[in-house]
């Protein structure tokens, strides 16, 4: 059985059941009502006294108010009528004298105006209520149910997910595997005395898995999964937010042993000491219901607090502290053989082609997570799909990941012929660079095939194994690279374009982290200027400086190295290409007549035997 708010998963339908036939109802009455009333002609009370005298009523009902009866019309027809009743004294006799069926009907009208009055407009305006108070109260369950949690329960269903269908997390997978062994034999752990972790916090940057990773925990622990999102506590009353934490450890206690898993827990978790003048009060108050529920927890009933987060840096330092979330596991990006494993668990629900090369397409989407290669796997099997092949082939899988990572392709994208000649030395400056460089990727693809928003052609290089360090010739050379294309402009044409924006950007970044963050300069020395903000356990993107600590000639002196450094790459990309001019005019002719060239015609053009 399925929960949802702590109510079975039918009551919202037998709710929404009542409601429909109800109105149902109330509406039949109403047509049977005007469709009785259209059948009965209203006179007034002379026309019936006429009637009478001239023998043509029948029979008639008297009441308090009104006179029904049945009358002869002129084409000898019966017919139904009503008339208001009057003090008439000689009413009874001429009904006597005329032989007239008549007979009384004392009505008693108080059950009806408070049903009509009172009962069904008030009740009218309630329902209307109802229904504009129901996006407030989301899905809280019922009238008053603001302070019941949001959370969804899987019992006899547990979480079809196991370790298998997660793959590149081995670390985490080892840290987890105590956690999963307690909750199904936690016998084995208390006779010794000890006890499992409070809480498990799952760290990592967005689609690397830490919903997922938490789902296989309870299929493999094989116990009741309770799943909320950190927004959904906070409501814009306050104290629901506490209430719905109270409401969520008075489940989990019930369904023990059981896994509580909270996504996005920065929601509720921000530091109370970040800015206190903004404060949230609502906010504020479910985090201290939350801790408080946490520090009288007991982790020996067998129930496991999960949560996960992208934002490590902002959560406050008293959820961390050991007694609540114990232990931090960090999903990391998946490396060259993880990534490898996510394309194997996600292509097992295709039909493959026998050319398509798992390993391959690994090293070709480094930096990519299990979100982006599910995303990548679902796309080549539309695109072949498409075009009504009999299975996924390889080309569909590059073409996918170039969607990924430079965008879709722009096929109707009108482009001069001045400016796709200027496009394709671009790329192919790019390309000589890279090719002749030790320290650059090796070059996989050039395209002069416009893609995304503002890309025009690119050039993409793979690595060739995972490296977490670099050199500072290495990085020097992959600025080389990227300046590669502005000087392949200069030489060509004698002038320079729009179209290195995005090359200096990053170019200017690697020098200036090489210069403030690295110690690899000079002039600066082994100092840190800057500092990448970012918190325990992951770095995030975007540079903080540290300008409180840095004195004005520093930052000058800063600026002068980064632009050095960059001029000076950018003088060795412009030597490299005017050594070469006839193979960068050679390269970026094929581009122009090919749009596309690969690493081994890239290498055929540099070796001098293309065409051969």
């Amino acid at each position: 059985m399925d929960k949802n708010n702590g109510q079975p998963k039918g009551f919202n339908n037998f709710s929404k059941f009542i409601v429909f036939y109800l109105l149902l109802a109330i509406f039949m009455v109403y047509m049977y009502q005007y469709f009785f009333q259209t059948q009965t002609t209203e006179i007034p009370y002379s026309q019936f006294k006429s009637l009478v005298e001239e023998d043509r009523v029948k029979s008639c009902t008297i009441s308090e108010k009104y006179i029904h009866g049945v009358y002869i019309d002129k084409n000898g027809k019966k017919k139904q009528f009503v008339t208001v009743t009057v003090n008439d004294p000689d009413l009874v006799k001429d009904l006597e004298k005329h032989h007239v069926n008549f007979s009384g009907k004392v009505t008693n009208t108080w059950l009806t105006n408070l049903i009509f009055g009172w009962i069904l407009p008030f009740g009218f305006l309630f329902f209307i209520w109802w229904l504009m108070t129901r996006k407030m109260r989301g899905t809280s369950g019922g009238l008053f149910g603001f302070g019941k949690s949001r959370f969804k329960v899987y019992l006899n269903e547990k979480p079809d997910v196991k370790f298998s269908d997660v793959a590149g997390a081995e670390e985490a997978k080892q840290e987890i595997q105590e956690i999963v062994e307690y909750l199904k034999d936690p016998q084995r752990y208390q006779r010794l005395g000890g006890r499992a972790p409070k809480g498990v916090l799952l760290v990592g940057a967005p689609g690397v898995g830490k919903t997922l990773f938490a789902k296989a925990t309870a299929g493999e622990a094989g116990v009741p999964f309770i799943s909320i999102s950190g927004s959904e506590f906070i409501e814009m009353f306050v104290g629901v937010g506490a209430s719905r934490v109270r409401d969520l450890f008075n489940e989990a206690k019930k369904l023990s042993p059981c896994i509580v898993f909270i996504d996005e827990i920065d929601a509720i978790g921000k530091s109370r000491a970040v800015n206190s003048l903004t404060s949230n009060d609502e906010r504020e108050q479910t985090l201290n219901q939350l801790l408080a529920e946490m520090d009288g927890f007991d982790s020996s009933k067998g129930v496991i607090i999960m949560a996960a987060t992208n934002r490590p840096e902002i959560l406050d330092p008293a959820l961390l502290r050991p007694g609540r979330f114990d232990r931090q596991i960090i999903v990391d990006k998946p490396d060259l053989k993880g990534r490898e494993e996510i394309f194997k668990v996600h292509m097992k629900k295709i039909k493959l082609a026998n050319d398509v090369d798992v390993k391959r397409l690994a090293q070709m989407t480094p930096g990519l997570v299990g979100a982006d290669i599910a995303n990548i796997v679902n796309e080549a099997a539309l695109l072949a799909a498409r075009e009504n092949r009999d299975a996924v082939y390889m080309e569909h899988f590059e073409e996918a990941i170039e969607r990924q990572i430079a965008g879709l392709k722009k096929k109707n994208k009108v482009i001069s012929k001045k400016e796709k000649e200027r496009v394709a030395y671009h790329e192919s400056g790019h390309a000589i660079c890279a090719y002749l460089l030790p320290g650059a990727d090796p070059v996989h693809k050039i395209s002069i095939v416009p893609r995304g928003l503002s890309a025009l052609g690119y050039t993409q290089q793979l690595p060739t194994d995972e490296r977490y360090l670099m050199t500072k010739e290495e990085m020097l050379d992959k600025v080389t690279t990227l300046l590669g294309g502005r000087a392949a402009e200069e030489l060509v044409f004698g002038s320079i374009s729009t179209g290195a924006q995005n090359d200096l950007s990053r170019a200017t970044d690697i020098v200036r982290a090489l210069v403030t963050q690295f110690g690899m300069d000079e002039r600066i020395g082994l100092v840190v200027i800057e500092e990448r903000g970012g918190g325990h356990f992951l770095t995030s993107e975007g540079i903080l400086t540290k300008s409180d600590r840095v004195s004005e000639k520093t930052k000058q002196l800063v600026d002068e190295e980064v632009s050095r450094i960059m001029q000076e790459c950018y003088s060795r990309a412009k030597s490299i290409l005017e050594e070469n001019r006839g193979k960068l005019d050679k390269l970026a002719g094929e581009l122009l007549k090919k749009e596309v060239i690969n690493e081994e015609e890239l290498k055929s053009i540099m070796e001098g035997n293309y065409g051969d």
